[in-house]
């Protein structure tokens, strides 16, 4: 009995015991678990945290301001020009200051702001100090095209870039992926984020002075023209670089050269010249598209360059072709248009063609010069006196960050 009553009280307490250690267990599973929801917790908040954040700096780069400031940063976008000879730029010049004050929202370089000593390390200085300064960051952009529209030449220490003519009749893509490639790299370690290349102007015409005697065509099919050119174009997406196909509805057929005046192509032209625009817009892949000075009276009974023709730039590339994204000008202040219109009903007529983005290279006489100050505040005045609707700048503002975003400037 004795014995008995002993095996009892040893079995009921192992059974207390086996109870106090599954309840341990369980109380520690459930802190364990407890635990984990917690940090599950804690990573959903910082992932909450961090879009929050996002958010707030998407708000600071793209800020809310007063309706007058908002309408100058919406024209700033809008307005790309040239830093003149600078090779580097101090706080105070002139230019910096524009940057800040929302008055400019893109860079244009030429070889003259190549530095002879240390090229590479002295132009890329000079872009980071453009971009510091910019509340939405800046295209910098370049005319890259290879050949003889070669800004990076190889005495600079720049890659060799050879033109299209010669990529188009070798006719070897893996060639034309190799020197691509290495332009587009180059350029995205530089901080330049825009060529305006490839140029999609086909060889049509053999005493063309400014495409085909300076060897900026591919070939004179436009199949050739679209190959290359595409080849181009993911080359540079691949390195975060947009690039501007070129010049609208086509430039291949003219016998004069727009930078020295007006070029009438009305009788040279035919529609194939469009092809390579209209096979790159269907693919896609086009980021932007820059218009030609050229007059064109099939296209546009009242002969208006393309740059400044609704007819050519709304009717024809955003209504026919369907292309909804960002249009540059070529330089207005190219002869073609500055000789024969004036800032002022260029500028009016060009925007309310349907371009987006205007550009003044400054490669001109100091007393032809325009700041991006006087050219905003021209902008401005016309929206103000119902010259150019509101909507239209707003229109190109929203195609600009939409292109900005695309290319990685902008969350």
């Amino acid at each position: 009995m004795l014995l008995l009553s002993r095996l009892s009280i040893i079995k009921l307490v192992i059974g207390v015991l086996l109870i106090f250690l599954c309840g341990t267990c369980k109380s520690s599973k459930k802190t364990n678990v407890a635990t984990a929801k917690t940090k599950v917790s804690e990573k959903d908040k910082d992932k909450k945290d961090n879009k929050s954040d996002k958010k707030k700096d998407i708000a600071v780069v793209v800020p809310q301001l007063s309706e007058e400031d908002s309408l100058t940063l919406k024209i700033g976008q809008m307005i790309l020009v040239g830093i003149k000879d600078a090779k580097l730029l101090s706080s105070k010049d002139s230019i910096i200051s524009e940057i800040a004050q929302n008055k400019i929202g893109s860079i244009i370089l030429f070889e003259k702001n190549v530095s002879n000593v240390n090229s590479f390390q002295t132009l890329k200085t000079c872009i980071d100090s453009l971009q510091r300064k910019a509340r939405i960051p800046l295209f910098i952009s370049i005319d890259e095209e290879g050949g003889q529209v070669h800004r990076l030449k190889e005495k600079y220490g720049f890659v060799k870039m050879p033109s299209a003519a010669y990529l188009g009749k070798l006719d070897n893509a893996d060639s034309s992926v190799y020197y691509y490639d290495r332009l587009a790299k180059q350029l995205k370690d530089l901080g330049i984020n825009m060529n305006f290349a490839p140029s999609v102007d086909m060889a049509v015409n053999l005493r063309n002075p400014v495409i085909y005697k300076m060897w900026r065509s591919y070939s004179s099919d436009p199949d050739m023209v679209t190959k290359h050119a595409g080849i181009a174009i993911k080359a540079h997406q691949k390195n975060g670089v947009a690039t501007v196909i070129k010049h609208f509805p086509g430039h291949g057929s003219s016998n004069t050269d727009s930078h020295l005046g007006l070029t009438d192509v009305t009788k040279t032209w035919s529609r194939q010249e469009l092809m390579p625009f209209v096979n790159l817009i269907k693919s896609n892949t086009c980021d932007a598209v820059m218009t030609a000075h050229i007059v064109n009276c099939k296209l546009d009974s009242t002969c208006l360059p393309a740059t400044l023709s609704k007819k050519i730039i709304t009717g024809l590339l955003r209504d026919s072709l369907k292309y909804d994204g960002v249009i540059f000008s070529d330089d207005m202040q190219m002869y073609a248009i500055s000789k024969n219109y004036g800032l002022e009903k260029a500028v009016t007529l060009c925007i309310n063609a349907g371009v987006d983005i205007l550009l003044l290279g400054n490669n001109v006489v100091a007393t032809q010069q325009v700041t991006a100050s006087q050219l905003n505040s021209l902008i401005k005045r016309l929206v103000k006196e119902g010259k150019v609707s509101p909507l239209r700048i707003s229109e190109s503002y929203k195609r600009i960050l939409k292109l900005k975003r695309k290319i990685g400037l902008l969350e």
